[in-house]
């Protein structure tokens, strides 16, 4: 497995070995021990998938407290996947980095705590996968605006995206209370 740490600390894109021949491939998608060396936490307590069309943008989402890691990967379909570093007190605040993932080239990307999340599904439907290291806490989950001048993230979009209502309302980042957004640790 090959991992590159993107241009902020801690986002990972993973590589697996995937193995093949006339029969089709594998690919080990989690294996403990070996992740963790690579410094991802040993502990994911949930795995959720999400099925979704062509244009559909999902985020950008985290939760603050009972914060999640994520581990997430593409089985089937393309996605553009970004994390948005959204610690008060880090030196990235507000820089984001993004990542294709898809059935063919089988990346994983690890978006630790403290990064909200989001995708756009560029094929025309996505099974989108992926591991947390807490569960989900309903009454702890709110989104950043997609969308967020600030931001600038460039979604490889065509025309506007089909939204949940949470997204399309929600708050541009520097209109969230400080004391909603997860500290900086000094990771």
């Amino acid at each position: 497995m090959k991992i590159i740490e993107m241009d902020i600390p801690g986002v990972l894109l993973i590589e697996p070995r995937v193995f093949g021949d006339e029969r089709g491939w594998f690919v080990e998608t989690w294996q403990q021990e070996r992740y963790v060396e690579q410094g991802m936490p040993g502990s994911f307590v949930q795995d959720n998938q999400a099925f979704s069309q062509h244009g559909v943008l999902r985020g950008l989402h985290l939760q603050h407290p009972h914060g999640q890691g994520k581990l997430v990967q593409v089985i089937s379909g393309e996605v553009f996947d970004v994390a948005v570093d959204v610690r008060r007190g880090s030196p990235c605040f507000g820089r984001w980095v993004g990542a294709i993932l898809s059935d063919k080239n089988r990346h994983q990307f690890y978006v630790p705590e403290g990064f909200a999340h989001g995708y756009c599904v560029l094929s025309d439907e996505a099974l989108f996968s992926y591991k947390c290291t807490d569960n989900y806490h309903p009454e702890t989950q709110f989104s950043v605006r997609w969308d967020d001048p600030e931001l600038g993230i460039e979604w490889p979009l065509t025309g506007t995206p089909i939204l949940s209502d949470k997204d399309r309302d929600a708050l541009c980042l520097h209109e969230i209370p400080e004391d909603r957004l997860p500290p900086y640790r000094g990771e």
